[in-house]
């Protein structure tokens, strides 16, 4: 099943999604810190032992873009881009906008350490194959960030 997943093919790629996502959102310093962190998420979501599930690897590349501080400035920004791209390149066209808009906010409360990767499983998971949070999930979210 997982074999037909079409993956972020290189750092490289990472560094330009990274600096067209940063000219259209109203700029920031294209500088990078370290991308060694990215570079082993992107390899690590290939494997189906660790992630077994699409919304295993749409995490954990979510929350190491977000969380590795890669770059000097976008990290936020490029874990919602990458995501996107992955969501995109895998024909989930149907959950981009909505995953856009909810992943925003989600993405400042992973950055600051309110939202735990687990968490962020249930709300990927969420975004992709429900219409709405579930009022568990709002609870948790809402839990998580007061």
């Amino acid at each position: 099943m997982n074999n037909s997943i079409t993956y972020i093919k290189s750092i490289e790629e990472v560094i330009e999604i990274h600096r067209k996502t940063v000219e259209v959102s109203g700029g920031g310093s294209l500088g990078i810190f370290n991308t060694h962190s990215l570079e082993a998420a992107l390899e690590l979501i290939q494997n189906d032992v660790y992630y077994p599930t699409f919304a295993d690897k749409l995490t954990h590349l979510f929350f190491s873009a977000n969380k590795s501080h890669c770059f000097q400035d976008g990290n936020k920004r490029i874990a919602i881009s990458l995501s996107m791209k992955f969501l995109l390149d895998n024909g989930h066209l149907f959950v981009i906008q909505k995953f856009a808009e909810k992943m925003e906010m989600i993405s400042y409360q992973v950055a600051a350490g309110r939202i735990e990767k687990d968490l962020l499983k249930e709300i990927i998971s969420s975004v992709l194959y429900e219409d709405d949070y579930s009022e568990s999930l709002k609870l948790k979210i809402w839990h998580s960030i007061e």
